[in-house]
């Protein structure tokens, strides 16, 4: 998919900034006037696979640096100087990269240069994709936040930001909204503990979420009994702009007593279990309740689409007839570590609905590493040849002819990983690891993908996460858990499960290099290669 630059008026701050020291800019590296074609890339695995197409015929630069991680880089001056002087931008896009990279990206690329996102687009080149899809493997309801809808009307970009914020809550206790980011620590969303002021606008009580997009949160309240939290939402079309209001709605949710006795909620439908989303539809300004099931029969069948058992399969859900459980078996501990005093001390007990996903991953409805399979790498590379050439008729020859020769070094690269897994044997040939990065690799190599790490602080997650692994490591009588090198200063759950257990802690890579694997051959060989050596 190819799309121009939303336009320099769109660059706000850091566009400004540029101007300023554009000049010293150029001479830092001569981009502007080296007769060569300039391509950006929003990581370094994505600025491999171009340069293997262009060779040196393209000044090639990544946004994200080689050892960064996509998901939280914040860019730089330097990048936006970068993004500023290339004629074509690859990104991998389905919200793999944090959202002020694609900003960055689609607000400073010139007019008319090729924007392209390669998950996307390699579609047309038998790329498959996977949807993200939990395992319904919890006894509450996993309540997340969504974005969707195309907004086309209000002018929204996958560049726009949505905001959800909480204005007002009614209840006997506490109620805060937050996530569990990748590595314990809490991110608090809404909090009534201190107040929803709509003085402070935007400031607190906001979550913001690209278009498009869906991210998991656990939900905490401290007493039992009915709350009725209030939300309001809007869209800010480009960077920088004014804000579109949106909708308002009110969720009420059943804390630790029967949902179906809930005052002034007669005939509601009961939201007790699955996957379900706030939602906030672009298309019709609504906040609503998406659910995937089930729902519990109600008064009103008018909404849903009802199976023999009575429950609303992939529901649209009015939040002013629907009612949130959250039961009594949700109570847990306040865990002791650092961040965790907003919901009390250590040891109280609170209602929790645990995010369903845990860790700080907003993403699309697609798994965005496309790259663990090999095949859809090829396809990434067929997307590159394609844009180039149209982008340098004179050069198209070739990065055709290099484009062929790096398909048929890919092809060998795509046997010798499948050959390389298959030496070991079916019953050992299980993946637990620190990031949620490899269902591609199972998918086309046959290997189970048993866990990776998931701090949960619903009890006492330094205990309760070691456990939670210690029990998926032993019942699959696995002999080596996968660590991302880029990660290990922050693994401790992954590394003393490992100690404890007397396994191998064996490298993988996902999404970025290091000073040994500095290319994409590098790291699926590589990936091959530690799991034969660590699980035969």
């Amino acid at each position: 998919m190819t799309a121009t630059s939303r336009g320099r008026a769109a660059a706000v701050g850091m566009v400004a900034a540029c101007s300023l020291v554009l000049a010293g800019c150029a001479g830092d590296t001569g981009a502007a006037d080296d007769g060569r074609l300039h391509v950006v890339t929003t990581t370094a695995i994505l600025a491999d696979l171009v340069r293997n197409v262009a060779g040196d015929a393209v000044d090639v630069t990544s946004i994200v640096p080689p050892t960064g991680d996509p998901h939280s880089y914040d860019p730089t001056l330097r990048d936006v100087r970068d993004v500023v002087y290339a004629d074509v931008a690859f990104s991998n896009y389905l919200l793999l990269e944090d959202h002020s990279v694609v900003t960055t990206l689609d607000a400073n690329l010139p007019d008319g240069a090729p924007n392209i996102s390669l998950a996307e687009s390699a579609t047309k080149y038998a790329a498959e994709v996977i949807p993200l899809v939990e395992n319904v493997n919890l006894d509450t309801v996993w309540l997340g936040l969504r974005v969707s809808g195309a907004g086309e009307e209000l002018g929204a970009t996958r560049a726009s930001e949505v905001r959800l914020r909480a204005t007002d809550v009614e209840g006997p206790g506490r109620l805060a909204g937050y996530l569990t980011e990748t590595f314990g620590r809490p991110r608090t969303y809404f909090d009534s503990g201190d107040g929803f002021d709509a003085a402070d606008g935007y400031a607190r009580d906001t979550a913001t979420l690209p278009t498009d997009a869906h991210t998991h949160m656990s939900w905490a309240f401290t007493e039992p009994g009915s709350y009725r939290l209030e939300l309001e939402s809007d869209l800010v079309a480009e960077p920088g702009g004014q804000p579109q209001e949106l909708g308002k709605a009110t969720v009420t949710f059943a804390v630790g007593v029967d949902p179906h006795s809930v005052p002034g909620m007669a005939g509601a439908r009961v939201l007790d279990g699955g996957h379900a989303d706030v939602t906030v539809d672009l298309d019709d300004g609504a906040i609503l309740l998406q659910a995937d099931a089930p729902v519990d029969e109600a008064a009103d069948e008018d909404e849903g689409d009802h199976d023999d058992g009575g429950h609303a399969q992939a529901a649209t859900l009015d939040p002013a007839r629907t009612v949130v459980s959250v039961p009594n078996k949700a109570l847990a501990s306040v865990p002791a570590e650092p961040g965790f005093g907003f919901l009390g001390r250590p040891g109280d007990q609170v209602y929790l609905l645990p995010q369903a996903v845990l860790g700080k991953h907003v993403h699309g409805e697609i798994d965005p590493h496309l790259w663990q399979d090999v095949r859809n790498a090829q396809a990434y590379v067929e997307v590159i040849r394609d844009t180039l050439a149209a982008a340098a008729p004179g050069q198209a020859a070739r990065f055709r002819a290099n484009a062929e020769s790096y398909l048929a070094e890919l092809r060998e690269t795509d046997a010798y990983v499948e050959r390389t897994i298959a030496q070991i044997p079916r019953s050992r040939r299980h993946l637990v690891t620190t990031h949620d990065a490899f269902a591609y690799l199972g998918r086309a190599y046959d290997v189970d993908i048993a866990g990776f790490v998931t701090p949960n602080p619903a009890s006492e997650p330094s205990v309760a996460d070691r456990i939670k692994l210690t029990r998926t490591v032993q019942a699959l009588d696995v002999p080596a858990v996968f660590l991302e090198p880029n990660l290990a200063a922050r693994s401790t759950v992954l590394t003393e499960v490992a100690r404890e257990n007397d396994l191998r802690v064996c490298a993988i890579y996902s999404d970025a290099f290091d000073d040994r694997v500095t290319t994409y051959v590098d790291l699926m060989r590589a990936n091959a290669d530690s799991l034969r050596r660590c699980l035969t």
